[in-house]
Parts: C-alpha cells; structure tokens; sequence
C-alpha cells in the first residue's frame, strides 16, 4: 500500500528531527509526542509514520554567505519506520557526517531542517530519461556508489550531463563511469519538505 505523508506528519516529523538533535546536544533521551489524530492514525494502520521508509535528513545552516550544507545522511533501503528513520539520520546528519564536525549547540538555532523521504530505486536503462529535480540518482559500479536525492542538480545549476557526471565523481569513479557495461543506475523519486 502506497502512503502519503499528511501535513501532520510532516509537521510531526520534522519536530521529530529537531528534538533527536536537542536530545543528544543536552544529553538526554527524546520525547515524541503525537497528537491523538495521529494515534488514531496508527492505531488504524493509515499513518506513514509507521511504515517502512528510506529517507534522508539534510541539514543546513544560515551563515553571513547564505544558506550552506552542513550535514545530510539516510537510508536508501526501507529497513526502519519512517518516524524512526527520520529521527536516527536527524542524529548522524547532526554528529556523524565525516563531512563535517559534530553539530555545536550554537550553531543548532542557525540550523534548517529538510527531510527527503524516498520511493523505492528503480533501474535506470537510459540515463536520457532522467528527470532533473524529479529523479534522484544512485550509481552502484566497480565496488563504489553514489547518490545524489533530487534536488541536488536544481540546487548546483547542473545540467543531466553534469548531474550524471558528478554521480560518477561522488562514487570516486571518472565521468561517464555510469554508461559503463556493468555499472547500475537507479532513479528515485523523493518528497522532500522542510
């Protein structure tokens, strides 16, 4: 069964990843609350929250330069939750990106949240096909990967033969890699909101 994300959980989720950060900044464990509409959700199986879901968590921070990354980790598989997921990548997006050093408690109020949850992969035959800011792109090839979600080439002003190119250096492989006899390409879909 297919789920849409209501606006309450959207709203829910996103207070999710907030307090997850919160909690691990003061050291102590984090509190969800969920509405009673949302409870009644759940109870009747009709609420994403509960349901399996990959999903990103990418966090930016305001600075004198303008908006600017400053962490973002997911799942590409649907091995958890929704609700769960989101919470467990708002913590590593937060700390554990080898991008960047652990989020400052300072630097939390200057900090946007975005949650990209994502549809299932599907291979990719013809990389013409893709779609820029409809598709997010996953590259597996040569013991490597990347992913980029979405938005991503909207974002950086890239064209499809850039984006697909800067697949390839994400996953430490030279450009074109992703035409390559062996190699796998995967489009996603994502909604993304914040």
């Amino acid at each position: 069964m297919k789920f849409a994300i209501s606006t309450e959980e959207k709203e829910r989720l996103l207070a999710d990843a907030r307090e997850s950060i919160a909690a691990e900044l003061e050291g102590r464990e984090g509190r969800y609350p969920r509405s009673q509409g949302l409870e009644e959700r759940i109870a009747l199986g009709h609420s994403a929250l509960t349901q399996p879901w990959a999903a990103f968590v990418t966090l930016h921070i305001e600075s004198p330069a303008g908006k600017k990354l400053r962490g973002c980790i997911g799942r590409l598989s649907a091995a958890w939750p929704l609700e769960k997921t989101v919470r467990i990548m708002a913590r590593e997006a937060a700390f554990r990106d080898p991008r960047f050093p652990p989020l400052s408690a300072q630097e939390f109020p200057r900090c946007s949240i975005e949650i990209s949850a994502l549809s299932p992969m599907e291979p990719c035959a013809d990389p013409r096909s893709v779609k820029l800011g409809i598709h997010g792109l996953y590259l597996v090839h040569r013991g490597r990967s990347g992913v980029f979600l979405p938005q991503v080439p909207l974002e950086q002003g890239w064209t499809l033969p850039e984006y697909l190119d800067n697949l390839c250096l994400k996953a430490g492989l030279p450009p074109g890699s992703y035409g390559e006899k062996d190699a796998q390409l995967f489009t996603f879909t994502a909604e993304v909101f914040g």
